[in-house]
């Protein structure tokens, strides 16, 4: 069967690219090995925050004598939990399907595997094999839980992100291993409902791809939670072999080791690409450690032949590993393919999100970094402690720091911590697109009060202006 674009992968970079393809006219396929939606719908972003968002509850409910509101003994059914969460996940991935329909988009399930640069064989369940034929193969196939060699997942005592959101019973003691997004959130959830939570980072902070100030305020605050945080620290080995895990664990700077036992270990340490058997080798197509080389546009070094999302290195440079990118990088693909006018993608104006408690968003330079670029900063900060509307909904921790060039004005970052911050941190990007300036957003009338606020106070702050401090 023939098609004008096959897209191998229906996670949220594949899925989207095949419909901006429909809506241009192509006649399109889906390659899908497992689930329309792919790892972020049925198994990342979206049930992650559903399994939050139930934490969250609890802490209301926990603290509602706070707000005035006395309840009844409260008490976390976890089977519940999961089973929302995945009822979450399963509603979204019959959305999938709905859009592929409306679409007329035809969806093939099954393993995919490039036999030319415009062939696809697609292996279904039964093992019965099928070539379908496209000019144009657009290659969307994601990442997965990355495995260290002293910490194989077995899938019972050390686990990834997938088994951590459908365990039959809460643990007891569970040790999470990195402290990214995955690592980080999953703290946050696993304590929330009761779980003696270690948290091993084996670089100086937490969350360490963000500005410094912001991974010493989550570590604050959960150290103030009550969860264990250990920074600078390698997990060695662990020794299963007991009824409980035994965690080797050795301080980076001192040399000193300790052993901490838990019942289960989360190993959240990246992600890794799916490329495997996809047929890369038998084309020639330019790898990397597994990652598929692009150009800006997506193409591979194969005529006919492209790759987004998880999967690639554009100009073999450091990739950000997001669902929002992935689907921003497929438009633009098929738009590329089309002929119209597209710019390539600043990848240097990309909000990142995390959405443990408090939450973080962030986008653009780190204070750090741009020192280290050379340029002479007006940097602000905002406390939401400050805050009348953080005030009022009881949640104080946290703020915004702005990082503004001092000769030009230009805003070179935005790092924030702090309730619903991730709701936020759009203004920043779309100001950033704008190229706005400081002073720009210091005379834009935010309303009143709102969390938004904190952004204009901070750009204040930078430019010694402002009131609230």
């Amino acid at each position: 069967m023939n098609f004008d674009i096959i897209v191998v992968g229906s996670g949220p970079g594949g899925y989207v690219t095949a419909i901006r393809a429909a809506q241009l006219g192509y006649k399109v396929a889906v390659v899908e090995r497992e689930s329309l939606g792919g790892i972020c719908l049925n198994w990342g972003c979206i049930p992650t925050k559903a399994l939050l968002k139930s934490a969250q509850v609890f802490n209301y409910i926990q603290h509602a004598k706070d707000y005035g509101i006395t309840v009844g003994e409260s008490a976390v059914d976890f089977d519940v939990v999961i089973r929302r969460s995945r009822d979450v996940a399963n509603g979204m991935s019959k959305g999938v399907s709905f859009l592929m329909k409306k679409n007329k988009i035809t969806v093939i399930m099954g393993t995919a595997k490039l036999m030319a640069a415009n062939t696809v064989e697609v292996t279904d369940a039964d093992g019965k094999k099928t070539n379908y034929q496209a000019p144009h193969i657009i290659l969307a196939t994601g990442g997965r839980s990355r495995e260290l060699p002293q910490l194989r997942q077995d899938g019972q005592k050390i686990i990834g992100y997938r088994e951590a959101m459908s365990l039959k019973t809460a643990p007891k003691s569970m040790v999470i291993i990195g402290s990214g997004a995955i690592g980080v959130e999953f703290a946050y959830f696993y304590h929330s409902i009761g779980t003696k939570v270690t948290l091993v980072e084996y670089m100086p902070n937490v969350v360490p791809i963000e500005d410094e100030d912001v991974s010493k305020e989550l570590e604050k605050q959960y150290k103030a939670m009550g969860i264990t945080v250990l920074t600078n620290t390698t997990a060695e080995k662990v020794d299963t072999t007991g009824k409980n895990c035994q965690v080797s664990l050795k301080n980076n700077g001192t040399g000193a080791t300790q052993i901490v036992e838990c019942d289960v270990v989360l190993s959240a340490v990246g992600v890794t690409p799916n490329t495997e058997n996809l047929g890369l080798e038998t084309l020639g197509i330019q790898t990397d450690r597994g990652f598929v080389i692009t150009d800006e546009y997506y193409h591979t070094n194969v005529t006919g032949v492209y790759a987004i999302g998880d999967i690639i290195r554009v100009n073999n440079a450091p990739h950000p590993a997001l669902a929002h990118v992935a689907s921003a990088e497929g438009i633009l693909c098929v738009e590329h393919i089309k002929g119209l006018h597209v710019e390539p993608i600043d990848y240097h104006n990309i909000p990142g999100c995390t959405y443990c408690q408090p939450e973080i968003a962030s986008v653009g330079y780190t204070e750090k970094a741009a020192k280290e670029a050379g340029y002479t900063v007006k940097v602000g900060k905002f406390p939401f402690s400050a805050s009348g509307k953080a005030s009022a909904a009881g949640h104080k921790q946290g703020f915004v720091k702005v990082i503004f060039d001092a000769k030009y004005g230009e805003w070179l970052g935005a790092h924030l911590i702090g309730a619903n911050v991730t709701e936020m941190i759009a203004e920043v990007v779309v100001a950033r697109k704008l190229e706005t300036t400081g002073h720009e957003i210091l005379k834009t009338i935010h309303p009143h009060p709102t969390m938004s606020e904190a952004i204009m106070e901070a750009t204040a702050a930078a430019y010694g202006e402002v009131i609230h401090l």
